[in-house]
């Protein structure tokens, strides 16, 4: 199986199957020097890990692995050495013989049928390696990414911005990370857990939104051709199992719009307290030209990139997450052999992949974010 590493310069490959000995991956490309421990990781780790408890609101599984990760090399005196990274998480609380009434089964909106015609074989124990439980070497990886972005100023925020069908208004983003199902919105959380649980006594699931948010890109940050950053990310949101679907800035909704109101004006910087045009609309100071003028944008429709260059604006962008394939309702599908079958899928499932997909899609951007800031050495002389 190819397609397991990501990234150019700084890369993340990842191995392990959901009811295997346990999952890990192998960073590479990491400067030296930079301050990293196991808790760093764990953090991240933490708010993915399955049955965590009151984070999930409910829709989260109920197998609950404790996900400790162990570095395994590339950290010296607590600072990467330059050299690879390899981490491991072991997996505890696998119970496989959930699986067994599926050996025989192609589950519904799952990959069973492309991994049996692809491969001629396929892990029925929750997936294998398509199981969501592969996501947590991506969040690991990630975790390294974001410790790296931070030296250069750079954060992100992620947070659920609808949940079956449910909107949340983004009130308080920072604030997501300490909410169940990562709402920006405290009033919007009990909504939620309300079609959390009438879903969930139904036997069915939930699909949702997540917006994910960049602080202090550096404008120019991505290829202007099929390197496009928008489309490297969109690339690494698509990558992960249940992601049906990304918006960079407006995305679809600026189909609608004419140029007049989808352009964002750019505008020269006023020091703060001096008269501006527009100036209770604008973004904060977004970046410098080469001759020292600065500059900002009136609005950020484009999401904080122009011509798969980031502008120095905000980066803003929604990936769409479909409801979880393994649901209680009776459906018909075929065995491997073509027969048609009833089936219910039982054990331990989550009701959406919100909230714990929120993390991944984090880290995947972190892991594209670093990976074009070291490559952004090698554009120019100076």
């Amino acid at each position: 199986m190819s397609g397991n590493t990501f990234g150019r310069v700084f890369r993340l490959t990842t191995y392990g199957e959901s009811h295997g000995p346990g999952l890990g991956g192998v960073v590479d490309g990491c400067p030296a020097g930079l301050e990293l421990s196991e808790e760093d990781i764990q953090k991240e780790l933490d708010l993915r890990r399955p049955g965590g408890g009151e984070k999930g609101g409910g829709a989260d599984t109920a197998r609950n692995e404790p996900d400790r990760i162990r570095l395994l090399s590339g950290v010296f005196a607590g600072k990467t050495s330059g050299t690879p990274i390899a981490f491991h998480v072991e997996n505890t609380n696998q119970r496989s013989a959930d699986y067994d009434a599926l050996a025989d089964v192609l589950r519904p909106g799952h990959a069973d049928l492309g991994f049996l015609v692809k491969y001629g074989m396929r892990d029925h124990r929750g997936g294998g390696r398509s199981s969501g439980r592969e996501t947590l070497s991506r969040v690991a990886g990630g975790a390294i990414a974001l410790k790296f972005l931070e030296t250069r100023g750079i954060s992100i925020l992620a947070c659920a911005c609808e949940l079956g069908g449910i909107p949340a208004p983004l009130t308080d983003v920072p604030g997501a990370a300490l909410r169940p199902f990562f709402c920006p919105d405290e009033a919007t959380v009990p909504l939620w857990e309300k079609r959390v649980n009438t879903v969930k006594k139904a036997g069915d699931t939930l699909g949702g939104l997540v917006r994910i948010m960049a602080f202090g890109l550096p404008a120019g940050l991505g290829e202007p051709v099929f390197d496009k950053l928008d489309a490297r990310l969109a690339y690494a949101f698509m990558g992960i199992g249940a992601v049906k679907g990304v918006e960079a800035g407006y995305g679809f909704a600026s189909a609608r719009l004419t140029g007049s109101i989808n352009n964002d004006a750019c505008l020269p910087f006023t020091p703060p307290g001096a008269a501006s045009p527009g100036a209770s609309a604008l973004i904060p100071a977004s970046g410098v030209l080469p001759g020292g003028a600065g500059y900002v944008f009136a609005d950020n429709k484009a999401g904080g990139v122009l011509g798969g260059l980031s502008n120095g604006a905000p980066l803003a962008m929604t990936v769409a997450v479909k409801p979880i394939s393994s649901i209680a309702m009776k459906q018909s599908t075929i065995t491997p052999e073509g027969r048609p079958v009833d089936i219910a899928i039982g054990g331990r499932h989550d009701i959406s992949a919100i909230p714990r997909i929120v993390p991944v899609i984090k880290a995947m951007a972190a892991l594209t974010i670093a990976d074009y800031v070291l490559l952004q050495r090698c554009a120019r002389i100076r």
